[in-house]
């Protein structure tokens, strides 16, 4: 398939505007081993945590979730916007991918690199060798999963999926709300997935679910400082969503009884605002509220445009926020500065040590970035004395692979920040470094001198 780009550009810009254009699927619906979470919509016909508004799941509703259709429907879709196509990052969603049936997980991601790649494959690893040259190459690969299902059995079975990223549900580090909120784990779950997670190479984000039942504005900044402040957590990426009432969730038939009021707009705006001030440089913050219709709420529902009211608002009290994505080039191109210095930070987390490398100008505007991990374990074989390249990421508008870049995408400075994690990675005494390289990424670190092993890109330093 041709990408054609549109006589006035590309449609929705911002959707590409972080260097790699987002697919997202949705699994089929199935409950939750551990039951429902109080604040859970819960719907028979739709995945349990969504509703049947929801954009991505009204698509996949009316192709009965099938995961081909949908690939070839959204793919379509991107293409006719003028979306660069060549570069993917496929997101699935909808459920605890990890507790589907086995066969269920190969075909449904055999399917997405079988439509990706146009052709029929005889199994999943044909399926991804093929995607390595194909047109459209998958180079980063999203799960949703849960803390309790994160054993290392259950990680290797993502990276053979070939997924670099997972999100787990995290809402507020509390064992008592946990339990009066029927999340079914501990935060001892998140401490132990985290690290997993992060010494298998993964990049790692956090669902966090301020104004839940039994929690307070000074309980939930409180637990929200110790998402940083303790080295056990300390996520890669964030998404926040503020609690609220969901029809035919168990907190729509309980609200009254236990005397739970949602927060108010401004309610928000204020826990929103002080979390923004938290947040280190080392962490994006993906989106702010879900996409969950007013007419599904009770009691209300908040404004979707609250994320930029409170950046808005830091930004007139010249409240310092450094966040990644506030910081990004792709949305910060007026009166560009290209004076651009590696800046490095290096910080505990999860027992193993990070070095963020992050590409900046005089306005601390952000080019690119790396994660580079020294792991407190040695989760596979291939990772035996393995220093591990968890992100590489270079932002502004996606290109696709042929194409000739200006600022940041293709000048370069994913090469540059290569070399710079090797060097670091050789003078703290390691030999080898590894990368946990999206299927369609994998062309590329050969030319740089990496070889396959396992799963992973390894090369000796």
């Amino acid at each position: 398939m041709t990408n054609p780009t549109p006589m006035n550009g590309i449609k929705k810009p911002v959707r590409s505007g972080s260097g790699v254009t987002p697919l997202t699927v949705v699994l089929k619906p199935r409950k939750c081993n551990h039951g429902t979470c109080i604040y859970c919509p819960g719907g028979d016909y739709v995945p349990q945590s969504y509703t049947d508004k929801s954009p991505a799941v009204m698509r996949a509703l009316t192709l009965n979730f099938d995961v081909r259709e949908q690939v070839k429907a959204r793919l379509n879709a991107l293409m006719k916007m003028g979306h660069p196509t060549e570069k993917i990052e496929l997101i699935i969603i909808g459920g605890t991918f990890l507790q589907y049936p086995l066969d269920y997980r190969y075909d449904y991601i055999q399917g997405c690199y079988d439509v990706l790649n146009g052709i029929e494959s005889k199994n999943l690893s044909e399926a991804q060798k093929i995607n390595e040259s194909a047109e459209h190459r998958i180079v980063a690969m999203c799960i949703e999963n849960r803390p309790d299902n994160c054993s290392v059995e259950e990680i290797k079975k993502m990276r053979e999926y070939g997924a670099t990223r997972v999100e787990i549900g995290v809402q507020i580090l509390d064992d008592e709300i946990y339990k009066k909120t029927a999340r079914g784990h501990k935060i001892k779950d998140v401490a132990e997935a985290s690290q997993r997670l992060k010494d298998a190479g993964f990049k790692l984000g956090y669902h966090i679910m301020p104004g839940l039942p039994y929690s307070t504005i000074e309980k939930d900044i409180e637990k929200f400082k110790m998402v940083f402040d303790n080295e056990s957590f300390r996520p890669d990426q964030l998404k926040i969503y503020p609690c609220q009432i969901v029809e035919d969730s168990p907190l729509a038939k309980m609200y009254k009884r236990i005397n739970y009021k949602t927060y108010t707009d401004e309610e928000i705006k204020k826990v929103l605002a002080r979390m923004m001030e938290i947040i280190p440089d080392y962490c994006r913050v993906m989106r702010v509220m879900r996409e969950i219709p007013k007419e599904k709420m009770i009691n209300g529902a908040a404004s979707t445009s609250i994320r930029k009211e409170v950046e808005d608002e830091l930004k007139r009290k010249n409240t310092s926020t450094k966040e990644i994505r506030i910081r990004e080039v792709g949305f910060n191109k007026d009166g560009l500065k290209l004076d651009t210095k590696l800046k490095t930070i290096e910080y505990d987390s999860s027992g193993g040590k990070e070095f963020f490398l992050e590409i900046v100008n005089s306005d601390d505007i952000l080019f690119g970035l790396l994660r580079l991990r020294f792991p407190k374990e040695e989760i596979f074989p291939e990772l035996k004395n393995c220093a591990i390249v968890r992100e590489i990421h270079i932002y502004g508008q996606a290109l696709n692979l042929h194409e000739k870049g200006k600022d940041s995408q293709h000048t370069g400075l994913g090469k540059y920040l290569m070399i710079e994690a090797e060097r670091i990675a050789n003078e703290n005494g390691y030999k080898k470094l590894a990368v946990i390289s999206g299927v369609g990424v994998r062309e590329y670190y050969k030319k740089l001198g990496y070889k396959l092993e396992g799963t992973y890109m390894v090369k000796s330093i």
